[in-house]
């Protein structure tokens, strides 16, 4: 979410990268919208000021005797009254326009962000890893779980329509180990603190990290007005949020394991087949908040601990950078991580680590003390894939078949499964 007072200074700025953005050059409605709330501020200040004033007169004129006047200023009074109601009705109407316009911009992407208008303009940061060389076709995931007979898409279906899963035996534990290993990692090894988060959440607080009310059918809403989580970002984000944290204990960095749920309102037809696109799905998620300066370092930082997963797992992969027309609402930056699957034969994404700068910030109302100078100044937020489990559960299915339908076990996963070191049907 923006301020309109910069937006008042750097108008130009402002609608370049709006359009840049898809959007419409809306600086000079915005301009206006708050011109026009001023004038009424100014307006209904100026009411209340003659009205404690005429209130004073009143009891000098009763003091006096003259009850011709304070009669008058009474009738004044009782008209001043209903102005202020009006006005202050006006007022809130119009910061309410102008608030709600404010929050459906998306961010201004940094500088080094890439144009283009959707994936096919993403840039290739890097590359790491050797594609597995296999001697026969390999099968696509669903192949291999439904083959094992502990992926289950009929039985998901049965309970709770398309685009679920129910994984059984080894494959389920597998699973439950990929999440185990990612957030012993990000904990042990990468600085971590973990969080156990809800995953029902308030309007506000979606609103907060951008969700709301821009992509509200993409999310799944309760009848008591609460949101299951479309990634655990959400609660972890809003942690901060109406406060003001001690700028000497940033950065703040938190993980945690956690279900997520989209209504993938905008996907139909995509991905039908498998795991890659569901309603209810498993992630480890990554939120840094910083001070102002530290924020640019951290996406780089983060983008590492997710990379190191992947390296540990030995998972071929691919680092782009997102153009400004496929960044996500909330971004100014975003580096995905694309895995490397051979039953589709491309890579796909596995991982997202975006920096927000103070966008969210805002919409949380969410600050830091600076430790040098004691001022009050917004934070900065991050947020990244530590990685996707149920795609990450694909990616070594397919990176570790065999010939013959079986999945070998990584070996850093192997003491989470019991020291397994196949799953064969």
């Amino acid at each position: 979410m923006f301020d309109i007072k910069w937006i008042r200074e750097n108008a130009e700025a402002f609608d370049k990268a709006q359009i840049a953005r898809g959007a419409e050059a809306s600086s000079s409605r915005l301009i206006a919208l708050d011109e026009e709330r001023v004038v009424e501020v100014q307006k209904l200040q100026e009411a209340q000021q003659r009205r404690n004033a005429a209130s004073k007169e009143i009891g000098k004129a009763k003091g006096s005797g003259d009850e011709e006047k304070a009669q008058a200023l009474m009738a004044e009074v009782g008209q001043l009254k209903s102005a202020i109601q009006n006005g202050e009705a006006k007022t809130r109407e119009l910061q309410d326009a102008l608030n709600a316009a404010l929050s459906s911009l998306p961010n201004i992407p940094l500088d080094d962000v890439p144009a283009g208008k959707d994936e096919d303009d993403n840039v290739l940061h890097h590359t790491w890893g050797d594609k597995p060389e296999l001697s026969f076709e390999p099968k696509e995931h669903f192949e291999l779980g439904e083959a094992l007979g502990q992926m289950d898409f009929e039985s998901a279906a049965k309970l709770s329509g398309s685009r679920f899963v129910v994984l059984k035996g080894q494959l389920a534990r597998l699973e439950r180990a990929i999440g185990q290993f990612m957030i012993d990692t990000h904990i042990n090894e990468h600085g971590y603190d973990e969080v156990s988060v809800p995953t029902l959440v308030r309007s506000e607080v979606m609103f907060g990290t951008g969700q709301l009310p821009k992509f509200a059918e993409d999310a799944f809403h309760t009848d008591d007005d609460r949101w299951l989580i479309p990634t655990s970002e959400v609660p972890l984000t809003n942690l901060v949020r109406e406060s003001i944290v001690d700028g000497e204990k940033l950065p703040m960095r938190v993980t945690a394991l956690s279900h997520c749920y989209r209504s993938e309102a905008g996907s139909a037809g995509r991905d039908t087949r498998g795991m890659l696109r569901q309603h209810q799905f498993t992630k480890v998620e990554m939120v840094s908040v910083t001070d102002e300066n530290s924020s640019v370092a951290e996406q780089e930082r983060m983008l590492g601990c997710a990379e190191a997963i992947l390296q540990k797992l030995g998972i071929p992969y691919r680092v782009v950078t997102l153009c400004i027309g496929d960044m996500g609402f909330s971004a100014r930056r975003t580096f995905d991580i694309e895995a490397w699957l051979p039953g589709q034969k491309t890579y796909r994404e596995i991982s997202s680590v975006s920096t927000c700068g103070d966008f969210q910030a805002r919409r949380m109302n969410a600050r830091y003390r600076d430790a040098s100078d004691k001022s009050v100044k917004y934070v900065h937020t991050l947020n990244g894939s530590g990685v996707a489990v149920g795609r990450c559960l694909i990616a070594v299915m397919e990176n570790y078949q065999t010939e013959d339908g079986s999945i070998v076990i990584p070996e850093v996963l192997r003491p989470y499964m019991g020291g397994l070191e196949k799953i064969s049907a």
